[in-house]
């Protein structure tokens, strides 16, 4: 069954979250009529090889123009005007760059897994739970809706400017007019008339002003308040959305409504600005005595200016952090002189700025490592598909400076891996007489110099999002925190969704729950400690258990991933669980799990029952990479006998557990030839 099909059959609350995810940006559409074309390419690959994407992007049209010639033919014509409307849509935003798509469909395909997976868990994860809080999503509600508010409110300012402009020049134009008179001509009755409504228009001249200024206050505090409560509030729930989906969880959405939420207050807060400086040029036309505008205008104008400067440097943000493109999946690990990619945005997005604000790459301050290839580049609205204003490095590469290299091999695995580095980014932004000088950073990477560090690097990737949303405590492994083991297996779960497409279950994860903790009741509020999950060896064994379980990892995803896709390996359940669950089942009922003694291995055990009635449990040695290298797993388990009592070879394996011909669970994954 693709993957479409099992997403179609979610209950109604699950479909919902894969409603959000599908937008123009890929419509669902296109996702519905060419599901296994789509399941079939590798857009995980495509979204860092920008030739690779080309060819899927042309290939991609080719499908829908396919599409476009059936639906002709049936005459179905809403499907042809929408089919019509999203290929030019799609050459229109991604001809330029379309690695931009494939990381799209990548994304979308990753988080339908990530769903699935969630579905098939008896109860949410709690980490998954804490991001998808009701109270999160009515602040997002609010926050919008006070940003429309106050956009209103300044628009209706500038109303009242232009209204106390136009009643200035009238009351100057007729001041002037009698100030131009003959002294004798000023002591007419009529001329006392006028001079007296000029007194009464300069009253209501002075009350206008204490009016505008007294909005224009409003509006600055309306904004004021918003950013210091609500609008930090979503931008820091956002960066931890970021720092989850880093390490497996949910994609995180939002940026574009934050976005949206930033540049509106950005233009209503030079809105303002503006009308200060009106004020301050009917200021020069016109003054009198206990005339509000020189009291009030200049610390408006300093409120103003301050929170411009602050909503800048807030909006200053790392969209897509640290990545190699070799490893799409373990962000924030980089290898010296191997090239990495980093997004960043500015959140306000103002045509004046396109091409105009050069960001600058470094890293760290500590001059160990430095940073090779093009680390300044302007940012634009023209590399992104959606119009922000960002900024993309491919080709940043770090380097070790050749002072510490001879400290290297002083240095033990862990020292390496528990090291934690930055990638910073400066820039400047020059707008309307002011300058702006802005900072951010990359969530903590941890540098490598060797492959071989990449599995401790992730670990430590994945301790440090998992354990604190500081988005730069870099002397973090200096005393890190334990971790809550239930949050800890929710993120184990995530590795294997985004990884190998297929989360674990709740047996499974009571398996990795007792291999950490022995038997324990309940695991809820557990707390493990780093050196458990990482450092130290499991009982009786020369490895840890996060090098067992990515030895795992690594075998699904090279030898087999089709069958862990399908759920047929239950994988995660120990030797003792293993014999209560086959002792009761017909002979021949096989189960798959994965060695706890081998690194990378994979073994089947089946029941059978004596002549007397016992029953007995058959075990293989387990398969590693060596051997599944030459002949593939369902092959193996098809092809697999042993020599019966009348010497005569047959295969034991009937029924995989708990009742699945064998035949059925695995036909489609044989080979066309059976191996003797």
């Amino acid at each position: 069954m693709s993957q479409w099909s099992q997403v179609q059959q979610l209950e109604i609350k699950f479909l919902e979250q894969v409603d959000q995810f599908y937008d123009d940006n890929f419509p669902m559409e296109i996702r519905h009529l060419l599901a296994q074309w789509i399941e079939s390419q590798d857009w995980e690959a495509a979204s860092n090889n920008e030739a690779m994407a080309t060819i899927l992007l042309q290939n991609l049209l080719i499908q829908v123009d396919e599409q476009l010639d059936r639906v002709s033919q049936e005459k179905n014509l809403l499907l042809i005007h929408n089919l019509k409307r999203i290929r030019k849509l799609l050459q229109g935003k991604y001809h330029g760059n379309p690695m931009h798509i494939a990381v799209i469909i990548s994304n979308c395909l990753r988080e339908e897994r990530r769903i699935l997976a969630a579905a098939s868990m008896p109860v949410q994860g709690p980490l998954e739970k804490s991001l998808q809080n009701s109270v999160v999503s009515e602040r997002q509600r609010n926050v919008e809706h006070k940003v429309s508010a106050i956009k209103n409110s300044a628009q209706m300012t500038d109303q009242d400017v232009k209204y106390l402009e136009d009643l200035q020049e009238e009351f100057d134009f007729r001041y002037k007019t009698i100030q131009s008179l003959e002294q004798s001509d000023k002591n007419s009755a009529l001329i006392k008339q006028e001079m007296l409504a000029l007194q009464a228009m300069l009253n209501t001249l002075d009350y206008k002003r204490k009016e505008v200024l007294s909005k224009i206050g409003r509006v600055i505090h309306e904004i004021d308040m918003l950013m210091s409560n609500m609008l930090t509030e979503e931008l820091l729930d956002w960066k931890r959305r970021q720092q989850i989906a880093c390490i497996g969880g949910p994609l995180h959405g939002g940026l574009d409504q934050l976005q949206n939420c930033f540049t509106l207050l950005a233009e209503s807060l030079f809105q303002v600005r503006r009308q200060l400086e009106k004020l301050d040029e009917l200021l020069t036309r016109l003054t009198y005595d206990g005339d509000p505008i020189p009291v009030q205008r200049p610390q408006l104008l300093e409120k103003v200016n301050f929170l411009l400067y602050n909503l800048f440097r807030n909006s200053f943000v790392v969209e897509r952090q640290p990545c190699m493109p070799t490893h799409p999946q373990r962000p924030m690990v980089l290898k010296t002189l191997i090239q990495f990619t980093v997004k960043l945005r500015l959140l306000i997005k103002l045509p004046e700025l396109n091409y105009q604000i050069r960001v600058k790459a470094t890293i760290d301050n500590n001059r160990r490592f430095v940073l090779c290839g093009t680390h300044v580049k302007a940012m634009n609205m023209d590399e992104s598909a959606n119009g922000s204003l960002s900024v993309e490095f491919r080709h940043l590469q770090p380097k070790e400076m050749k002072s510490s290299a001879g400290s290297k091999g002083n240095e033990g695995p862990h020292m390496v891996t528990e090291e934690l580095h930055s990638i910073s980014f400066e820039t400047q932004v020059c707008l309307y007489g002011l300058t702006i000088n802005l900072e951010t950073s990359s969530l903590p990477v941890v540098m490598i110099s060797n492959v071989s560090q990449l599995p401790n690097a992730w670990a430590s990737i994945i301790w440090y999002n998992l354990s604190t949303n500081d988005p730069q405590n870099l002397s973090f492994f200096n005393n890190p925190p334990a971790a809550t083991l239930s949050q800890l297996l929710e993120v184990l779960s995530w590795q294997f969704s985004s990884y190998v497409g297929r989360g674990l279950n709740s047996e499974q994860l009571n398996m990795l729950a007792e291999k950490l903790m022995g038997q324990q009741v309940s695991y809820n509020d557990y707390q493990l400690s780093w050196a458990k999950f990482c450092k130290e060896h499991l009982p009786g064994k020369s490895f840890t258990f996060w090098v067992w379980l990515e030895a795992i990892l690594d075998l699904i995803k090279k030898h087999i991933l089709p069958l862990w896709i399908d759920g047929y390996v239950m994988g995660f359940v120990s030797k003792e669980k293993e014999r209560i669950l086959l002792k009761d089942k017909t002979p021949g009922t096989f189960l798959l799990r994965f060695s706890e003694s081998n690194l990378g291995g994979i073994t089947f055990t089946w029941v059978d029952q004596l002549e007397n009635g016992d029953v007995t449990f058959h075990s293989v040695e387990p398969y590693n990479k060596g051997r599944l290298s030459a002949l593939p797993f369902a092959d193996i388990l098809r092809d697999y006998k042993v020599i019966m009592a009348d010497n005569v070879p047959e295969n034991p394996l009937k029924y995989l557990y708990p009742d699945i011909p064998k035949d059925k669970a695995f036909g489609k994954h044989y080979s066309c030839q059976p191996n003797e």
